[in-house]
């Protein structure tokens, strides 16, 4: 699996050498969805993930990230997949829909492929809400990219305690608040 053995799902995590991270990023106000991609970059490599073994993808808006996701999760390298994008409101219910498919079709890959697919989708009424969630901490943001990867951190770490456990190993696990 993709996570040290020594690691905890905590804020320690470390991620063993050769795990492979892909990332489908929407170009659709790239200006916030890449900044949740950096983000998330940036805390995956302070968990140990090597630059070269993150591979990122690019989708021309949300609707897309599931075939793109679902790609990517079917290769035998890639261990888990970030996906991030954003579906503001309009004068119609055109976001919910688009926003519902696209966690439907994520929820999907993930269960078909077995590999963990983190959803980063903003869903928010203006840009100015969708602003705050991609700026990072320091920036007085909501740093959902660096969330995201926490997630995925989080579940590579639970999937490295149940393949411990279905080889007969122990597991014991700490909740830390």
């Amino acid at each position: 699996m993709a996570l040290d053995s020594n690691s905890s799902a905590g804020a320690n995590a470390r991620l063993k050498p050769g795990t492979r991270i892909a990332a489908v990023v929407s170009t659709y106000h790239h200006d916030l969805t890449g900044a949740m991609l950096e983000s998330a970059r940036d805390h995956l490599i302070d968990c140990g993930l090597d630059a070269a073994d993150l591979i990122v993808v690019l989708a021309p808006g949300a609707f897309e990230l599931p075939i793109l996701a679902q790609r990517l999760a079917r290769r035998n390298d890639v261990h888990a997949v970030l996906c991030f994008g954003l579906v503001l409101k309009g004068e119609t219910e055109h976001d919910r829909h688009i926003a519902g498919a696209v966690a439907h079709g994520l929820t999907d890959v993930a269960l078909q492929t077995d590999t963990p697919v983190l959803f980063g989708l903003l869903t928010t009424n203006t840009l100015e809400q969708a602003q705050a969630r991609a700026r990072r901490a320091g920036e007085g943001g909501l740093d959902k990219g660096r969330e995201v990867a926490r997630a995925a951190v989080a579940v590579l770490a639970g999937l490295t305690q149940i393949e411990r456990l279905e080889r007969g190993g122990r597991v014991r696990a700490e909740i830390k608040s």
